[in-house]
């Protein structure tokens, strides 16, 4: 009980300390204020996909295509259906809040819907082949944004309103890691851990394990959407290559490097990659450094694997995951210290 009254204070306190930060984000630096934006907005990405592929143990490789989803979609809303919002309720803040957060929402409705779609049937695959699916899912997407004339097709979409702020991109962040920490808390959840632990053992006590990794899905789906909004609605402009494969093993990076499995490492980890990626460029520019190295800084598919490499031969678990011990899986020690397991569902 304390633990949840705890919970929900670090909720408001991210919210407020979200809410001091963007008044004072008129003070700092156009180009930093960005980076900060990006980390919020690859914080609820990493949370969201450590939903998929650390506690329920799926592996997708589609999360930038549930990105895509929810960033045109709510970007084609609040441009070309503004005007007659606003007409109805004015242009003042609470109406642009309004809006805002409506389109933010549809976006994400829109993404899990998505994720509902590829879900059920792909779900019940497991591995590489789930892998393959969700890929083949994320550019399924990016390829049909790229022919669609509505949203600017190969183009890229512009004319979108700026409307994240840090208020928007914390709050949102923090909803996020708030939803996934109780969710996976709750009685219902720790059935997340059981599929992920031992799926076979699972469905043998009549655990649904379809439905909770549709759940895992939909939900992962939903809070990439509304990330996607918050990048739309930062960079006004989007382009279907910023949704590429390349952006969904981002993600992924973020959540192996941070540990699969553990929300505060994921958290981190975002934390350190953005910035990481963001120091390369200035790297790439030095002309002082050999040429190769230059090369190396601009190949962000080379870090990744330099990352991966490194992480796998110092820290296989990732920087906050634990390794199991001999027999009992790492969600296994976390579900044993509880004393309920989630009801059978048909």
């Amino acid at each position: 009980m304390k633990y949840r009254h705890i919970k929900k204070w670090i909720l408001l306190a991210g919210i407020v300390l979200s809410a001091v930060a963007s008044h004072f984000s008129g003070t700092i630096n156009s180009y930093y204020l960005q980076i900060v934006i990006f980390i919020g907005i690859n914080i609820t990405l990493a949370v969201s996909l450590n939903l998929i592929n650390g506690y329920t143990g799926q592996f997708s490789l589609g999360h930038a295509g549930f990105m895509a989803i929810g960033a045109y979609v709510s970007a084609y809303l609040s441009t070309e259906h503004s005007s007659a919002f606003f007409k109805a309720f004015g242009t003042n803040f609470f109406s642009i809040a309004l809006l805002f957060i409506g389109v933010l929402i549809a976006g994400g409705l829109v993404a899990s819907v998505a994720g509902l779609i590829v879900g059920v049937p792909s779900l019940r695959l497991k591995g590489d082949y789930l892998a393959i699916v969700t890929l083949g899912f994320g550019e399924i997407i990016r390829v049909l944004i790229q022919n669609t004339d509505a949203v600017g097709g190969p183009r890229g979409y512009s004319g979108i309103a700026s409307y994240t702020t840090l208020f928007w991109t914390y709050s949102v962040a923090a909803i996020t890691i708030y939803v996934v920490v109780s969710l996976i808390d709750s009685t219902y959840g720790r059935g997340f851990l059981t599929v992920r632990d031992d799926e076979v053992a699972a469905e043998a006590v009549g655990i649904n394990t379809t439905r909770y990794k549709v759940t895992a899905f939909v939900l992962g789906a939903f809070f990439a959407g509304v990330a996607g909004g918050l990048y739309a609605h930062s960079t006004t402009y989007i382009n279907p290559s910023g949704f590429d494969f390349q952006r969904s093993i981002e993600i992924v990076i973020m959540v192996i490097l941070g540990g699969m499995g553990s929300t505060a490492g994921v958290t981190f980890a975002a934390i350190l990659l953005t910035l990481l990626l963001e120091y390369l460029r200035f790297v790439s520019g030095y002309e002082w450094l050999p040429e190769i190295v230059r090369r190396i800084a601009q190949n962000r598919v080379i870090i990744y694997s330099l990352v991966l490499i490194a992480l796998m031969l110092l820290r296989p678990q990732g920087l906050f995951g634990r390794l199991p011990r001999r027999g009992i899986p790492v969600g296994g020690m976390a579900a044993s210290r509880r004393t309920k397991l989630p009801a059978a569902s048909a």
